[in-house]
């Protein structure tokens, strides 16, 4: 989980909503901007999420993709944005050489890549209103834009997952146009993420992973494939990774981070 924080002093007037959808809540909290455009822009973002779970929900058996994976729709007679997700989740399981997987159980499942996704694509379509700075935040997995205010970066804190209500860290977004903090872990819904060599519930040492990079679709991704490997080969991986940063929690709480996150942390 993580929490956005921006410096009150000097910030332009905020528009704030809070929307539950997708199983969770999503915050946004957006400066700058022309007031009405912005308010319309976050109702129309708010739409998007509630048509992407009508979409992409598992949970739905009238959902495309339910029934994408039980062989009664094809992709092409799918919404188009079920395609670009497919395709976004393939390129990832490729990029994470089988770790980042869109099957669960046998099951066609992208939802380790849709709430990402969606998120980002939320804070774009507000930001195309004229906003000088938006954060969204799906869940603790969060995706920035722009300024909060004049030298204010956005700040975000990451919980602690072995300490309940303390922080693991908090992340600064100084300096970079865009940024997002994404934590996969088991503090929150417990064993969920799948290995995909068994198809069932990961069993490593990490409590938790957060990936920092520029954006969430991919951050998401990255932190979920990262918790399946285990700390010492999610570390050299997520190493490996241009644009990428990362904190690893083990069970016996040990902490360790990437080369470049230390910049980023204040």
């Amino acid at each position: 989980m993580a929490d956005t924080v921006a410096e009150p002093a000097q910030a332009p007037a905020a528009v704030r909503h809070v929307e539950e959808v997708m199983g969770t809540v999503f915050s946004f909290d957006v400066r700058g901007g022309e007031p009405v455009a912005v308010q319309t822009a976050v109702r129309e973002a708010v739409a998007q999420l509630h048509r992407v779970n009508e979409v992409f929900s598992t949970y739905r058996d009238d959902s495309q993709v339910s029934r994408l994976a039980r062989g009664e729709l094809t992709v092409a007679e799918c919404d188009p944005e079920v395609a670009e997700v497919l395709e976004l989740g393939a390129e990832a399981e490729h990029l994470s050489d089988g770790w980042f997987s869109m099957r669960y159980e046998g099951r066609l499942d992208p939802t380790g890549i849709v709430k990402g996704w969606a998120v980002e694509r939320a804070a774009r379509r507000v930001a195309l209103a004229g906003a000088t700075g938006v954060s969204v935040n799906g869940g603790g997995d969060v995706q920035l834009l722009g300024v909060p205010g004049p030298e204010r970066p956005w700040r975000v804190g990451v919980s602690d997952p072995l300490r309940p209500g303390g922080l693991a860290a908090v992340v600064s977004a100084a300096g970079a146009a865009e940024l997002a903090v994404a934590t996969s872990g088991t503090a929150e819904r417990g064993a969920h993420i799948v290995d995909p060599r068994t198809g069932r519930s990961a069993v490593t040492d990490l409590v938790a992973v957060t990936v920092v990079a520029p954006t969430l679709t991919w951050a998401d991704c990255w932190a979920t494939a990262a918790f399946a490997m285990g700390s010492r080969e999610g570390l050299a991986w997520l190493e490996s990774l241009p644009d990428v940063e990362a904190l690893l929690i083990t069970a016996g709480d040990e902490v360790l981070i990437t080369g470049g996150l230390a910049a980023r942390l204040g």
